[in-house]
């Protein structure tokens, strides 16, 4: 009978102890931008100094397969066991741990990171939480472009990347919705950013504003760009129709070359045709002359 009594005892006293160790997240949802950094936090009682071999720190992200993040085990780390989606891009900061506190950090998050995540803490007793991670690429950059394709015929274009997907509305300088008329595309760029380009085809005069906003309904952020037809007329945007002369000019200069060089041939050889042929006589009289003066060094040498 004393037996049972005793590990009844020691099975309570265990759930007991179990009961008493509980980890807190201070905040269960983080959000971050792509390419920033985060610190993802969770505490556990240390109750004294703590005792670093007894401890075990395990973070885990819960995807389709469950991936390590970060393992400290018994008071060493191993990242032997460590996903590939993570490394080099995280690090638990150790001089927090005597504090009650694990603390996750991230760099360079990429958008794959977004998710739930584990912290698990096993120290005289063990205990996990559930914290949420977010992460958003709004567009922050957009590139524009005008283009004249005729007269008083201009094509705009909006190019920006970000996540999740976003809608494209173009307004003119009265603010009216000219959003039906663009053309809009998307593309799965690097690490599952979206890159949407936007053209609008418009008729307008020159000095005319046009806007074209990017706006992304997840997020609830819009970012927008000024596209002015005045720059493309003072000669600070490239159009096709100085595309267009720049070509002509590139041939003209190949031609004229071609002719340039097929004229200096000919002149060449008219020079040498017209060249007066050297006569007999004058072959003689050059050996005469060579005669004379080897008969002028014989006779120096002799006197």
């Amino acid at each position: 009978m004393e037996w049972p009594l005793l590990l009844y005892i020691v099975l309570f006293y265990w759930n007991f102890l179990n009961a008493l160790f509980t980890v807190e997240a201070p905040q269960s949802l983080y959000t971050v931008e792509y390419g920033d950094n985060v610190t993802m936090e969770c505490t556990f009682p240390v109750n004294g100094k703590l005792k670093f071999g007894e401890l075990s720190v395990s973070w885990e992200k819960k995807d389709e397969l469950k991936k390590l993040v970060y393992v400290l085990l018994k008071g060493e780390e191993d990242f032997k066991s460590q996903h590939s989606d993570f490394k080099g891009r995280i690090k638990l900061l150790k001089e927090n741990l005597n504090l009650g506190q694990s603390l996750l950090q991230i760099t360079d998050v990429k958008l794959r990171d977004a998710g739930i995540y584990h912290c698990i803490i096993g120290y005289r007793g063990a205990d996990y939480k559930t914290i949420h991670l977010k992460v958003k690429a709004p567009y922050r950059t957009i590139t524009q472009r005008v283009v004249s394709t005729g007269h008083n015929e201009w094509k705009l274009t909006c190019q920006s990347e970000g996540y999740p997907e976003a809608e494209v509305i173009w307004q003119n300088g009265d603010h009216e919705d000219l959003t039906d008329k663009a053309n809009t595309s998307y593309e799965t760029g690097r690490d599952q950013l979206y890159c949407v380009t936007s053209t609008l085809s418009i008729k307008s005069r020159v000095d005319e504003i046009f806007y074209c906003i990017f706006w992304n309904k997840e997020l609830q952020e819009n970012t927008s760009a000024t596209l002015h037809i005045a720059d493309s007329a003072d000669g600070n945007l490239w159009t096709e129709n100085r595309r267009f002369v720049g070509a002509t000019l590139i041939v003209t200069a190949f031609v004229g070359s071609g002719l340039l060089f097929m004229l200096c041939i000919r002149k060449a050889r008219a020079n040498k045709d017209n060249r007066t042929p050297v006569s007999s006589s004058s072959i003689k009289m050059l050996s005469k002359d060579k005669d004379t003066c080897d008969g002028r060094d014989t006779s120096f040498e002799d006197s």
